[in-house]
């Protein structure tokens, strides 16, 4: 994550919690515009930067039954 989006994070989550989620809902709308090559081309970028900060040892990596198990737990 860029030093200029780390800001914007840090500034949005000092935001009021109704403010948060307008904001969220806000891009998350933005993305409803893209065409599904489009949508590939980000997740393919992103799981590549995800994969280089594993193989740095910037992150670790976790079961898939662990995060399907944490997952089903918060939707009971």
């Amino acid at each position: 994550m860029s030093t200029d989006l780390k800001e914007l994070e840090e500034k949005a989550m000092r935001l009021p919690p109704r403010q948060r989620a307008e904001l969220a809902e806000r891009l998350i709308s933005s993305l409803d515009r893209l065409d599904d090559a489009e949508y590939e081309r980000l997740w393919v970028e992103e799981a590549a930067r995800r994969y280089e900060e594993y193989k740095k040892g910037n992150i670790s990596g976790r079961l898939a039954e662990d995060v399907f198990r944490n997952a089903r737990n918060k939707i009971r």
